[in-house]
């Protein structure tokens, strides 16, 4: 399918020279939707894997539905003082300073098979540190998947040897 139709490209949001990719336009409609959910969920089922991981907020809407397709659990990667209880953290660098990310201490168990989903991959940086906190607790990220890779970016140099799947490409 070409995902590229369903994606709304937005000028100079939300800076001048910025062409922001809005995925909204996919999500809204219900039959695209369902196929780029399933096809992240072909490439998880060929990796095996035994949990999704996900930034916020667009990480949940691409792996909360793959999780459920697939019967397994999902983990949200929060921004620092979101989860309740005790968490592993990271920080990481944005273009334009630092933020931290959190997970929560048991959300992943030695040995676990680990996607990590998102809408978008573009610098790397967020997926970096999950991978970072994915690690930490002893999980095996086998791939990441996303809708939207921003190329010129240089995202993927980031992730190493992490398996990647995109739906389309900037």
């Amino acid at each position: 399918m070409d995902y590229k139709k369903h994606i709304t490209v937005v000028e100079d949001w939300p800076i001048e020279g910025i062409r922001f990719k809005d995925i909204t336009t996919l999500m809204q409609n219900g039959g695209v939707f369902k196929q780029a959910i399933k096809d992240i969920v072909d490439y998880a089922k060929d990796l095996n894997v035994d949990v999704i991981a996900g930034p916020e907020a667009r990480g949940f809407i691409v792996g909360c539905p793959v999780a459920y397709e697939l019967e397994i659990g999902f983990v949200p990667v929060r921004k620092e003082g979101k989860l309740p209880r005790e968490v592993v953290r990271v920080d990481y660098g944005l273009e334009y300073g630092k933020d931290v990310l959190t997970m929560h201490k048991d959300a992943i168990k030695p040995g676990q098979r680990v996607l990590i989903t998102d809408d978008l991959l573009a610098t790397g940086g967020t997926i970096e540190a999950t991978i970072k906190l994915i690690e930490e607790l002893g999980g095996i990220v086998v791939g990441a998947a996303f809708f939207i890779e921003l190329t010129e970016l240089n995202g993927r140099e980031k992730l190493g040897g992490v398996d990647i799947k995109t739906l389309m490409q900037y």
